[in-house]
Parts: C-alpha cells; structure tokens; sequence
C-alpha cells in the first residue's frame, strides 16, 4: 500500500462542503470540551457557602442570622432593590436542660401507750444530665432549644418608595415572623 503524502493537490479535491462539515465538526468537539458549570453543582455550592456564612455568625448572634437570611430573601423580591434589615429580639431566648428527678417519701407511725404520733418525710432532688464527652467532664444535656423572639423588624430598602412593594415585603416579614404589623417598618433607601 502506497501512502500518499499531504499535499495541495489532495487538499484541492476535498470539496467546500466537507471543508464546512470538518470545520463544524471539530468547533463542536472544542465546544464538548469546554467543561461546563453544572446548574446542580453550582446550587449546592451557593448552599455550602450560605451554611458557611451562617456558621460563621457564631451560635450566640441568632439575630444577625436571622437579619441577613431576611435580606437575602427579600432582595430577590420584585422591586425591592438593594436591602438592609435590623431586627429586634425580645430576650436571648433559653436552652432547656435534662433534669434526673430523684422523690421519695416516708410515712411513720408511732404508737407508745396513748400517744400516737405520725411522721412524714418527703424529700425530692433534681439533678442536672451531663453527656459523656471524652475527657472533659461533659456539657448539660440540652433537652429543647428556645429561640429569641422577634420584637420588631426594620426593613430599608431602594424600593421603600412604592406602596405596593412596602405591602410585600411587610407580608413576608409577617410571613415569616410572629410579630405585630406595626412593628415592622419599611422605609425608602437613600
């Protein structure tokens, strides 16, 4: 079998259709190539990075979380525009802890002759449950977390202005908070 070298000559018979087809071809391959950003992947990385950011609060400023969830909420509603939200909380709210309840009574009587006496003893302990840590004693056991509640909600935003968008942001702040209307206020941006 002869083989034939590249030349011009050969590439003068290959005609312009087959030209655009390999052209068409290979930019095609090139475009399969490129990796492309999937929509789920960069879904759950904006996730990641909001946990993250929650995370990074810190457990004790439930009020910054909750101010900056809100504003990422409301600044992807329809005429709001850039936001900034201040909420209030009524108390730091309380953690509820594990208790051990010892009780024990004790009823005696007593009969000497004529007299007759009668005692009662009624004694109770409470006792604080402590999960087993490694090493370090262990922390209370939390039986019920009690979150803050919200006192009030200040919501400044570019679209404060227009009537009907202060109607939607203040129900979704009611929406999402037990909280009275007139403890939410909504005001334009400067």
């Amino acid at each position: 079998m002869k083989r034939e070298k590249f030349s011009m000559d050969r590439l003068k018979k290959i005609s312009k259709n087959q030209l655009l087809i390999g052209g068409l071809v290979g930019i095609l391959l090139l475009v399969i190539a490129i990796p492309v950003e999937n929509r789920e992947n960069s879904r759950e990385e904006e996730q990641q990075e909001q946990i993250q950011e929650e995370i990074s609060y810190g457990s004790g400023d439930y009020g910054k979380r909750l101010e900056h969830r809100l504003e990422q909420v409301l600044k992807d509603m329809e005429g709001v525009g850039k936001v900034k939200v201040m909420i209030t909380l009524q108390d730091q709210g309380e953690h509820v802890l594990e208790k051990d309840w010892t009780q024990s009574s004790q009823d005696i009587s007593e009969e000497d002759g004529d007299v007759k006496r009668s005692t009662k003893e009624r004694q109770s302990q409470e006792e604080t449950v402590y999960s087993q840590n490694s090493g370090s004693g262990g922390e209370p056991f939390v039986k019920r977390e009690v979150t803050p509640r919200v006192e009030g909600v200040l919501v400044v935003a570019e679209g404060g202005g227009d009537s009907k968008t202060v109607k939607n942001i203040s129900d979704a702040v009611l929406a999402l908070f037990p909280v009275e209307v007139h403890k939410i206020k909504v005001v334009k941006m400067n």
